[in-house]
């Protein structure tokens, strides 16, 4: 009697975009599915056996000890890529400045004000720049989940080579070729041409785009745009399981704990 071969399981490639309370997860299988979801916390898809070949997430990981002006050395590479879009790369700070501004290791911990937490980033952040410089507000706002994401990279090693670091704005000008010339949003509000140009830029790259639609948006509580960047997330991470992802810098610097630095696309 033959034996019938084992089946693996099919490859999948998850990108995740950061969203109120929680990670929108775009989930594809390189082919014609992909899966739309919210989740609460990272690492609640990545417990247990390794769901996914690869995975692609919109925050930074890997926080210097020091920066120069404008951030770390991926922030300085790709900014020149987006041309109009520069400005939707912030410039990370410093570790310090990062565990400052979440209230790490203050007395008052997670009971300091906004402000007060603020305030406590801003100097951090000057203390640990050439030149001396602040925290962007847009930044600031974005540290809870710098760091969740590093003290899951921090506690778990064996997933630094498969989650990894991306920026939307890249992936998309990595599939046109060039910088987009519309954005996604203006004003705050939601721009049809530009999330209409994204949409369309996914489906040329072979993902299934039936779902990126306002009503799935609504029914998962995020906006469109948090569809659409997870799922250039997730094209970016088959790119990087397959071998073919850009990689700024490459090789990747590193930081205190071994994280590496790198945007990929």
């Amino acid at each position: 009697m033959q034996t019938q071969p084992t089946l693996s399981p099919p490859q999948r490639y998850a990108g995740f975009d950061g969203c109120p309370g929680g990670w929108v997860r775009a989930i594809w299988d390189g082919h014609g599915n992909l899966e739309l979801s919210r989740v609460g916390r990272l690492e609640e898809s990545f417990s247990g056996d390794p769901a996914f070949a690869c995975a692609a997430v919109d925050i930074p990981i890997g926080l210097p000890e020091r920066v120069g002006a404008g951030g770390r050395a991926p922030e300085h590479l790709v900014r020149p890529l987006l041309g109009g879009r520069q400005s939707s790369v912030f410039s990370v700070p410093s570790r310090a400045a990062v565990a400052a501004g979440i209230g790490e290791g203050a007395s008052t911990g997670a009971g300091q004000q906004e402000g007060a937490l603020y305030a406590a980033a801003c100097a951090a952040a000057r203390a640990t720049s050439d030149p001396p410089r602040a925290v962007s507000k847009q930044c600031f706002h974005i540290f809870p989940k710098i760091a969740e994401a590093d003290r899951l990279l921090r506690a778990r090693p064996e997933l630094r080579a498969r989650l990894v670091e991306c920026h939307p704005e890249v992936s998309f000008q990595a599939m046109q070729g060039h910088a987009l010339a519309e954005p996604k949003k203006v004003k705050s509000a939601p721009y049809g041409p530009g999330l209409t140009l994204r949409i369309g830029l996914l489906a040329g790259a072979g993902l299934p785009t039936e779902a990126l639609t306002a009503s799935t948006a609504r029914m998962l509580r995020v906006g469109l745009d948090d569809l659409i960047d997870a799922s250039a997330c997730a094209w970016t991470a088959w790119r990087v399981a397959h071998g073919t992802a850009l990689c700024f810098p490459d090789p990747p610097d590193t930081d205190a704990f071994g994280l590496p630095i790198a945007i990929h696309a």
